[in-house]
């Protein structure tokens, strides 16, 4: 392994331990509690496809007439991930991104699709992000999350773009997160089957075997260039921050819901 990519690893390991054992997941007790989290959780799995599809963009040739574009080996990495990022396959076999899986989950789960809906609808209808954060009234921690990714999408730099992807990815799941979602899936099997499904199946396939794919991909855009190691490892830093300000805002979601029930209990 690239000497770049081990001092990245090293530079992100305080920001990944603190994703780790980040107090949301001590909150999560119950199906109202996984609900919360999921609804915001969801724009990172969004988000997450449109940084996948910038670099296919940048790195592959998606227009015609066809020409090569970069290096094969390149080409070869993302256009693996993209395809197995976006037509993957659920519980029962049938071809599903995991971005439509996640949104199966949710569905399941009795999770509010309502807010990002609106959020989507407004974008495809061509308003800028702002204003589509208006119209669904996004909440601010998934702004802050979404904005950080869109200006690395926006700056046009594949190194970067390949860096928030690749170390800024949905492995960084506990332990502790998986028995929460056992024992609920044991509890109530036809709310969490699908979640459950969808953790592992993302865990499979993009923490194994993505992950190194990615860290390939993002070794040969840096290559011998020692800013742009330093340019992606800068973005890998504030991806993982962005990371913590998302789960800052489901912690503090689901803690006030909890005190609301509470009151009204009383």
């Amino acid at each position: 392994m690239k000497s770049e990519i081990v001092k990245i690893q090293q530079a992100i390991t305080p920001l990944r331990e603190e994703i780790i054992n980040h107090k949301v997941y001590s909150v999560i007790n119950d199906i109202e509690d996984l609900r919360v989290f999921m609804e915001y959780h969801i724009y990172a799995v969004w988000d997450f496809m449109s940084l996948l599809k910038s670099l296919q963009i940048g790195l592959t040739c998606t227009r015609v007439p066809w020409f090569p574009v970069g290096s094969a080996n390149t080409r070869s990495l993302i256009n693996e991930i993209v395809a197995g990022e976006e037509s993957d396959v659920d519980a029962n076999g049938m071809k599903k991104s995991h971005f439509e899986l996640y949104l199966e989950a949710m569905v399941q789960c009795g999770a509010d699709v309502a807010e990002f809906d609106r959020f989507a609808n407004a974008l495809k209808g061509g308003l800028v992000m702002s204003d589509a954060y208006i119209v669904a009234e996004t909440p601010e921690a998934a702004r802050h999350f979404v904005d950080y990714t869109f200006s690395v999408i926006e700056g046009n730099k594949a190194h970067e773009q390949s860096s928030a992807f690749t170390f800024g990815r949905e492995d960084l799941i506990p332990n502790m997160f998986f028995s929460i979602i056992n024992d609920l899936n044991k509890k109530f099997p036809e709310q969490i089957s699908i979640f459950k499904y969808y953790l592992e199946r993302h865990i499979e396939v993009d923490g194994d075997h993505h992950s190194h794919l990615a860290l390939e991909m993002t070794a040969e855009l840096c290559g011998d260039d020692q800013e742009r190691w330093l340019e992606a490892e800068k973005a890998a830093v504030e991806s993982l921050k962005r990371r913590i300000g998302l789960w800052d805002g489901a912690y503090e979601q689901i803690v006030k819901n909890k005190a609301m029930t509470l009151m009204s209990g009383n």
